[in-house]
């Protein structure tokens, strides 16, 4: 299997997969952020029909949400105790999603141009070559497909809120769950999509509220962002 993964940080996601699903665990804040990266991701690929594939799938909180609205859902992921946990989830929800143990890169090897639409949501600072895994996702989405990214921008403001603030204090995540290093900025992420041959069709911010314990998308990139691209036809 042709690997862009870090051992350590699949440990990290392995230790906790049992709790994917409880919404007030360490996984709080992706059910939280879900109900608003779903509108927009639907949006912008009206994905009732669409096949679709969620790269970094996890526990299946996304791939789940999008097969809802009407998707044909494949979800990937390196962590095989996190996808037994999505796996098990689908008897719960009587949703059908396709998950698979396997990476991006390999994945693309042998499915390149297949899909309507690829997710890859908050998985880039977690791999050591974050090009690499854009690059597969440019490669299995279709002409005149989208491939959408969320990831953390790299700068004082963002070490200050997504490591200091939201593990450290809110305790929102897990000590340790970030690498400050490994943040991207979006035009870096945007400069990779574009080597890939992926077009940058909008940059979104997704901010939090400590008052009101709230998520909200809008202009403010500094911390999280989101970036919807599209594979020219």
């Amino acid at each position: 299997m042709n690997t862009n993964a870090d051992p350590a940080e699949l440990q990290k996601f392995s230790d906790l997969a049992h709790r994917w699903w409880d919404p007030t665990s360490e996984f709080k804040p992706l059910h939280e952020i879900n109900p608003l990266r779903l509108r927009w991701i639907d949006q912008k690929a009206s994905l009732a029909g669409k096949r679709v594939l969620d790269i970094g799938c996890g526990g299946g909180i996304l791939s789940e949400s999008m097969a809802g609205v009407g998707a044909t859902v494949t979800g990937i992921d390196l962590s095989e105790k996190a996808l037994g946990v999505a796996r098990l989830h689908l008897f719960e929800s009587g949703l059908k999603v396709d998950y698979q143990h396997t990476s991006a890169e390999a994945f693309a090897s042998e499915n390149a141009g297949s899909f309507d639409v690829v997710t890859c949501m908050e998985m880039l600072e977690h791999v050591p070559d974050p090009a690499s895994t854009i690059a597969a996702c440019a490669k299995l989405v279709r002409p005149g497909g989208h491939v959408f990214f969320s990831t953390i921008n790299r700068n004082f403001k963002a070490y200050l809120f997504a490591v200091v603030g939201a593990e450290y204090i809110l305790k929102l995540l897990p000590r340790g769950t970030h690498e400050y290093a490994k943040f991207i900025k979006p035009s870096e992420l945007a400069r990779y999509a574009r080597d890939a041959g992926l077009e940058t069709t909008e940059l979104l911010g997704m901010s939090y509220n400590p008052i009101a314990k709230t998520y909200s998308l809008g202009q403010d990139t500094d911390v999280n962002y989101l970036i919807h691209t599209v594979a020219p036809a």
